[in-house]
């Protein structure tokens, strides 16, 4: 199952190699959230796994996002003691918000400077 948030990203971690075969990148975004008239804000930590560690770098620090993850757990055991480890696995960050209009998901990008300049050529067209 598929779950999806939105928030500002708070932190990114250099890319981790666990081993030969498997390396992986975290990442923090800060969430808001109202309820009862108080804002709520809470810090959440995602795990990017493989060549998916490509996906976002330190310049995404402090821009809106969009996550897309699905959450995963293990279990573990060391030395008679067992312990359960949950991990929320990005599989898509996208810049911008996403938005429901009409039942439809919609990117809406929060920075206008992100767009590119009309071209010169595109203000003499006659619609």
């Amino acid at each position: 199952m598929e779950y999806q948030i939105t928030g500002k990203v708070a932190e990114v971690y250099p890319v981790n190699r666990i081993n030969e075969r498997f390396r992986k990148r975290e990442f923090v975004i800060e969430h808001k959230e109202s309820g009862s008239g108080q804002a709520y804000i809470d810090f959440i930590k995602f795990q990017l796994t493989q060549e998916k560690c490509d996906i976002i770098d330190e310049s995404w620090l402090r821009q809106d996002v969009t996550v897309t993850f699905s959450i995963k757990g293990n279990r573990w055991e060391k030395n008679g003691m067992v312990n359960y480890i949950t991990n929320l696995n990005a599989i898509s960050v996208s810049k911008g918000i996403a938005v429901a209009e009409n039942g439809q998901q919609s990117f809406v990008s929060p920075r206008l400077e992100d767009s590119p300049s009309p071209s010169p050529e595109m203000d003499d067209l006659p619609f």
